[in-house]
């Protein structure tokens, strides 16, 4: 089973590219971020017709996942518990939602950004990623051999490597020590990196700003990963990072993380 997450930056405005990568790869199923619509906006018809099953969440223009597939559809799920909200009043946001695909549970998450280490953001960031650390633990404890992996943007590079150059991003978000911890926490809680094995560093970036020229300078961060459990991480036969997909005109400013597992 192939599977895929991309964050697509507004799923309107890449429906086409989305439907020819789905072709392109062969994928079975895709984690989509940023979808940047309301269920009622999202594009079904292009989907259903290229043989996929969705489930999406999206409350405005801001935020929004999805999952497709094409082996199956079952038992989605919107959020985890204990999702923290943002807002006044405290609203959850449109960043999670999960469903079994064949025997796997496909997460699709969008970690909140943080904007600035001294924003009210970060600390919902860190609590958001807190709780996620919390839901998973007590989830593979009830269930030590459910196959889930958890694909998407989280916002956070973990590693030096991750980013082009770590004295830039001195006193920035996604490489504050708290947001690594956290990241971090999630990992502890029970999952693996299942990407990067197969997509080693330095210099493996998954998101190019568009300003400044960062792509075509090759400033880019590794922020996209697939976290997977114990009972699916041996699964694993290969994983790679479309780079294509952040060419051209229209692309998004992330590129596809691709994920091989076994039948």
């Amino acid at each position: 089973m192939r599977i895929a997450t991309w964050n697509v930056n507004s799923i309107r405005a890449r429906l086409d590219r989305v439907i020819a990568f789905l072709e392109r790869h062969d994928v079975d199923v895709l984690a989509i971020q940023e979808t940047k619509c309301r269920d009622d906006q999202f594009p079904h018809l292009p989907f259903e017709a290229a043989g996929y099953d969705v489930a999406h969440v999206g409350l405005n223009q801001w935020n929004g996942v999805a999952v497709v597939s094409r082996v199956g559809l079952e038992d989605v799920q919107v959020g985890f518990d204990g999702m923290p909200g943002w807002g006044d009043p405290l609203d959850a946001e449109a960043r999670v939602i999960s469903a079994r695909c064949r025997e796997v549970r496909i997460v699709s998450l969008y970690v909140p950004n943080g904007r600035s280490v001294d924003d009210p953001h970060m600390l919902y960031k860190l609590d958001w990623l807190a709780r996620l650390s919390e839901s998973v633990r007590e989830r593979l404890a009830a269930d030590p051999h459910e196959q889930a992996v958890l694909m998407g943007d989280w916002n956070v590079a973990p590693l030096d490597e991750d980013v082009w150059s770590p004295e830039f991003f001195i006193g920035h978000t996604h490489v504050s020590p708290p947001e690594r911890a956290a990241f971090q926490a999630v990992l502890d809680a029970g999952l693996s990196d299942l990407t990067r094995e197969h997509t080693p560093g330095p210099g493996v970036y998954t998101y190019w700003d568009y300003t400044r020229l960062r792509f075509p300078k090759r400033q880019g961060m590794r922020i996209d990963f697939a976290l997977g459990s114990p009972a699916v991480a041996a699964r694993v036969t290969g994983a790679f990072i479309d780079r294509e997909e952040r060419k051209g005109k229209g692309a998004s400013d992330h590129a596809p993380v691709v994920l091989d597992l076994t039948d």
